[in-house]
């Protein structure tokens, strides 16, 4: 079923500005990979050149070794969700899917199916400008569905999504993979990801960053920390005295009453608590995130950085 999506050297420019450069990655099947990057990344500009809306300056980019503009019945190949209001708003919700399965030698009938998988199956005879964005980011799903294929890409599918819905289609990803397809799902959701994703593509300025399993990628943070707190004064100096002492500890304090130690484990900072007599009220090992390990790595590439009011 699952067919590999490869990048290769692909570059993109307009002009004097680079959206993409030399950028090479391979994306799997019977998984979810997700594509990260911060806004002006180049992540949709390279999604179009994947699909052949936009040409390359240089380098390809194939689905199961073909560019997609060489395949006539393009939905039976890879569907995709590119922007969920690019659609003629005064079409009702099965026309629109109807023009697109007879373009594509798709069955009418299965029409009707992929709105009854997206929850749309009651709202198929309704225009599409009364639907709200949630219903707009559905129906862009269901033509994705619509033709079965091997190969799905989303940019940022979950705009709009209410609490159900994000789950609905956490779960959908998932069981698209497990069926073998490959599954590329485009995001600045950090914490979206981490819930979703099995492996990472993240570029910044439309170079690559990384491209690993998302443990492997959060494992790229700062190393885990561990939180300690105690009423104990006096106790609090001795016990910061002692965990600077630690090879390679770094303790910042944080506030009048905790400490944040990267360095020692949980088991060690509670050991040197005890010894110094330093009743703790609370210990705390905490983990790197994905989004801390996304925020260290592309730091160099956000396109606009908050600074101090002048």
């Amino acid at each position: 079923m699952g067919q590999v999506i490869e990048v290769n050297e692909l570059t993109k420019r307009y002009g004097d500005t680079t959206a993409v450069d030399n950028l090479s990655f391979t994306v799997r099947p019977g998984r979810v990979t997700g594509f990260l990057g911060p806004n002006g990344a180049g992540k949709s500009t390279t999604l179009r050149m994947l699909l052949g809306l936009s040409e390359p300056t240089a380098g390809t980019a194939t689905i199961d070794g073909r560019p997609f503009r060489d395949r006539p019945r393009g939905l039976r190949h890879a569907g995709a969700l590119l922007d969920a209001g690019d659609v003629h708003g005064g079409r009702r919700a099965a026309a629109h899917l109807a023009a697109l399965a007879r373009s594509n030698g798709i069955a009418r009938g299965r029409v009707d199916e992929v709105l009854a998988e997206v929850g749309l199956a009651a709202a198929g005879r309704r225009r599409i400008g009364g639907f709200s964005l949630g219903m707009r980011q559905r129906l862009g799903i269901a033509a994705a569905l619509l033709g079965d294929p091997p190969v799905l890409l989303f940019d940022e599918p979950i705009n709009g999504l209410d609490p159900e819905g994000v789950l609905w289609v956490r779960g959908l990803f998932r069981r698209l993979a497990a069926e073998g397809r490959t599954v590329f799902v485009s995001s600045h959701l950090m914490t979206e990801m981490e819930h979703t994703a099995d492996d990472l593509v993240v570029i910044g300025r439309g170079e690559l960053i990384a491209a690993e399993s998302v443990a492997e990628f959060a494992a790229r943070a700062t190393a885990p920390s561990v939180w300690a707190r105690t009423y104990d004064t006096t106790g609090r100096a001795a016990l910061l005295a002692a965990l600077e002492a630690e090879p390679s500890s770094v303790v910042r304090p944080d506030g009048d009453r905790a400490l944040t130690v990267t360095g020692p484990s949980a088991a060690r900072v509670g050991e040197l608590a005890f010894r110094h007599g330093v009743r703790l009220e609370e210990l705390t090992p905490r983990t790197a995130s994905l989004e801390e390990a996304f925020m260290e790595l592309t730091a160099d590439s956000v396109e606009y950085l908050a600074g101090e009011p002048r």
